[in-house]
């Protein structure tokens, strides 16, 4: 392989690594969050269904209510008050992985 091919691919890798780290940059308060874990509890509790039935269609409206939500912070709280007033038991770092999916999936703060 010549060294202008080994260079392209070199920098090829390079773009992709900091591309993929840009795409999945969370903020500070999800860093450490365990995104699979979030998913699930997303998935068991219902989450969907529930935001379906208060705010019809998909459920997805729920999730833009006219710029309300805008931080992390006040996300995580959210998703807070849901653990709270259905009573889900779920325990502090639940919370922030159930918060980091619905930021990398639809609000998508840096």
């Amino acid at each position: 392989m010549n060294t202008l091919c080994k260079s392209f691919i070199a920098g090829g890798a390079l773009f992709f690594a900091m591309f993929n780290q840009n795409a999945l940059a969370q903020p500070a308060l999800f860093k450490d969050a365990d995104l699979k874990l979030g998913a699930q509890l997303i998935a068991q509790n219902k989450c969907d269904a529930c935001h379906q039935q208060r705010v019809g269609g998909n459920g997805s409206a729920m999730y833009k209510p006219q710029g309300r939500i805008n931080t992390p912070g006040f996300l995580r709280g959210m998703v807070e008050q849901c653990n709270t007033e259905l009573n889900l038991g779920f325990f502090p770092e639940e919370v922030t992985a159930v918060a980091a999916v619905l930021n990398r999936d639809h609000y998508k703060f840096k």
